[in-house]
């Protein structure tokens, strides 16, 4: 049965970050986050990596794939 979780517009874009694909839903999104913690996938260092990946991506200290794909002579879908 769907229940409505009260989260801050904060984490919702944390999920957002997380989305496979466009339908993706945060059922699915949560879930799996859950299903890697349960089965030890995510250890604490790997998700402080990922929550600095994730600041380091929003700050602009990345870059982006388009120009390591042509730095690399990579051609991207299309």
């Amino acid at each position: 049965m769907p229940t409505t979780v009260q989260i801050h517009d904060r984490t919702l874009d944390r999920l957002k970050f997380f989305k496979e694909h466009e339908r993706e839903s945060y059922d699915e999104i949560l879930n799996k986050l859950m299903d890697g913690i349960e089965e030890g996938e995510l250890s604490q260092l790997a998700i402080e990596g990922i929550i600095r990946g994730v600041h380091d991506a929003k700050s602009g200290k990345v870059t982006p794939i388009g120009e390591l794909a042509e730095k690399w002579g990579i051609k991207l879908g299309g």
